[in-house]
């Protein structure tokens, strides 16, 4: 059984006891979250989406706050004496998902 969910503007196909990457979601490592933006869900028998669904949930345990690899934007204009050097590195959630209900 699998279900896609939606956080951070973005959709993930998940399953039980499976660990997912996320966007950065403001929880402490070790708590409980529920994900109650639930897409679609495939069972043994049937495949659900739409209004089936307002009830269902997806339980998922924060592992850790990883961050992602660094960026770096450099741009410049020639002859001008003008360098800027910026780096970025995404701050991203590992997800442990415990349990579907729906």
């Amino acid at each position: 059984m699998y279900a896609i969910v939606e956080t951070g503007g973005k959709q993930y196909q998940v399953s039980e006891g499976v660990k997912v990457r996320v966007d950065h979601l403001k929880t402490p490592i070790g708590n409980l979250i529920e994900i109650k933006e639930v897409k679609m869900v495939q069972n043994e028998e049937s495949i659900l989406i739409g209004e089936v669904l307002k009830n269902a949930k997806v339980e998922a345990l924060v592992l850790n706050h990883p961050k992602g690899k660094k960026i770096i934007a450099f741009k410049y204009k020639r002859r001008k004496d003008y360098r800027r050097k910026v780096g970025h590195r995404q701050l991203y959630t590992e997800l442990l998902v415990k349990k579907i209900t729906y």
